[in-house]
């Protein structure tokens, strides 16, 4: 077999030069990031105090704070979490474990994948029709929580079944023969080992919607209530929402940036607690078999 030279150098020349273009990309997207953190830093410096996280939202920029956003938000995630956890991990269940691999299951599956590229603005559509409208909630943190649920319960469901099919085999095959029944060996065996991957894709998902803004503006959630929410019943704001708003109202009144940036940094460490949280839970619960 003839040693052709010109081929094996085009094919690394081809590979330093695809590597380069890589870093580089990966090198520009950090530096956006640098750029914008930094820009929301400075922004938010002489803000960004306790008394502006405890202070309630105020029409005056100098008094305003985020206590009632975070409350709300906070209180969305309690609808959130449950919902979209035991809906999401039951059908991952469900659809691994005891659906038969047909036509049905392939139509269920495409479905699910292409939920998650669904844009979130048609959720709140659908949320604002069938949760505000037709079940009466209004722009109430149930609504929102609902809407939301719909939003990432494709994620948790995606993320639960690839955590569910990497459990080994034989580790099925040992629960049968000890006796234990096809329920015992999903809540002894299967759950417990796919726990971390589970928890992981949870907690991701959260971290999405506790970001998310399109769906909540449709479903028309108020950007100034002075009422601190007590009950998922009542109306809300939640911090993307009061962000989005006072990023608009910075053409009326340049102090608004600062709040905006204040609470993006607000959100920010929000956002970066859950995903530690994500990966710690992830160490600690991984098993390898």
């Amino acid at each position: 077999m003839q040693f052709d030279e010109k081929r094996l150098n085009r094919r690394i020349f081809l590979n330093h030069a695809a590597r380069g273009l890589f870093l580089l990309s990966t090198l520009f997207a950090l530096l956006v990031l640098a750029v914008l953190i930094y820009r929301i830093a400075k922004d938010s410096i002489g803000w960004l105090n306790i008394d502006f996280i405890k202070r309630n939202l105020s029409i005056f920029p100098e008094k305003a704070g985020i206590k009632g956003p975070i409350i709300g938000s906070l209180l969305l995630m309690t609808v959130v979490i449950p919902i979209t956890v035991i809906i999401g991990v039951a059908t991952a269940v469900y659809l691994e474990e005891f659906a038969k691999k047909g036509r049905i299951h392939r139509l269920i599956q495409t479905n699910i994948s292409n939920l998650s590229g669904v844009p979130s603005v048609i959720f709140g559509l659908l949320g604002l029709t069938l949760f505000g409208r037709v079940l009466g909630l209004g722009s109430s943190i149930l609504a929102g929580g609902l809407t939301m649920s719909l939003l990432v319960l494709p994620i948790v469901v995606v993320a639960s079944q690839e955590a569910v099919r990497a459990v080994p085999g034989y580790l099925r095959d040992a629960s049968y023969a000890l006796g234990a029944t096809q329920w015992t060996t999903i809540w002894r065996v299967v759950l417990p080992a796919a726990l971390p991957g589970i928890l992981t894709g949870t907690i991701l998902a959260i971290s999405r919607a506790i970001g998310e803004t399109a769906p909540l503006v449709v479903l028309g959630i108020p950007m100034l209530i002075m009422k601190i929410p007590t009950s998922i019943f009542d109306d809300f704001t939640a911090l993307p929402i009061q962000i989005y708003y006072w990023t608009l109202d910075t053409v009326l009144t340049a102090e608004y940036a600062n709040l905006a940036a204040a609470a993006i940094v607000v959100l920010m460490i929000m956002l970066l607690t859950l995903n530690m949280t994500a990966v710690l839970i992830r160490n600690k619960f991984q098993r390898k078999f």
